[in-house]
């Protein structure tokens, strides 16, 4: 009796050791990922263009904001004592858009100031734009990528009913798991690569729009300079 009581024991510990340490099955991301198909390639693509065009969108657009509070206070001073040359060579060695657009401002001085303050933000606007080029390819992509996953989804589930009706009676999961994994793995891929676009896009939108107010506030500080001289 007492043999076959610690035999039933030793039996329990050995039925908990396997319930205890069960094989581990592991999948890589970049496993998961092949198992979306080719529409992952497209997703993987948009997503490299999408970190290419925001880091150098930021950095130039972070480089052409950086304000210098001497720059203005020279033209100041360049403008009152009369020497307009040494304004412009100020200008032109500085390769900021600031720097460009109180150059075109300079070349003016002498025409009504209508036209001056209109050259100005002439060229204020082309910096602007310049500034905000492939940025709504980000938009774009933000766009595109849900819309993406989502096509792979449905794809996905085409292909395991489309195996299902194949397999007659002899349905099996491991059957239906390839078209599966395609339309889960798909709209993941497809919804991360949208958000972190329109978050990249968002970034780089505000970033122009503090451009634009510093653009703003030197062309009307230039503009004011031009009146000192006869107040």
């Amino acid at each position: 009796m007492t043999g076959l009581f610690l035999l039933q024991i030793s039996t329990a510990n050995n039925l908990i050791g396997e319930q205890t340490n069960p094989s581990e099955i592991t999948l890589s991301v970049y496993d998961l990922a092949l198992k979306g198909g080719w529409i992952m390639a497209i997703l993987g693509v948009l997503s490299i263009i999408a970190v290419y065009i925001f880091i150098e969108r930021y950095l130039t657009i972070k480089k052409a904001s950086q304000d210098d509070k001497h720059f203005m206070n020279n033209i100041r001073d360049f403008m009152h004592n009369g020497r307009l040359d040494s304004a412009l060579a100020l200008c032109r060695n500085n390769e900021s858009p600031i720097a460009r657009m109180i150059e075109k401002g300079l070349l003016r001085i002498g025409r009504p100031l209508n036209d001056i303050n209109t050259a100005i933000e002439n060229v204020g606007k082309l910096e602007v734009a310049k500034m905000e080029k492939n940025i709504a390819g980000l938009a774009t992509i933000a766009g595109a990528a849900p819309m993406l996953g989502f096509l792979g989804t449905v794809i996905g589930m085409i292909i395991a009913f489309y195996d299902m009706s194949m397999a007659g009676n002899n349905i099996d999961i491991a059957l239906l798991s390839n078209g599966i994994y395609q339309a889960m793995v798909t709209t993941v891929g497809g919804l991360i690569v949208g958000i972190f676009a329109l978050v990249f896009y968002n970034i780089l939108v505000a970033k122009v729009e503090k451009l634009v107010f510093i653009l703003e506030a030197r062309a009307s500080e230039f503009m004011d300079l031009l009146h000192e001289p006869a107040s």
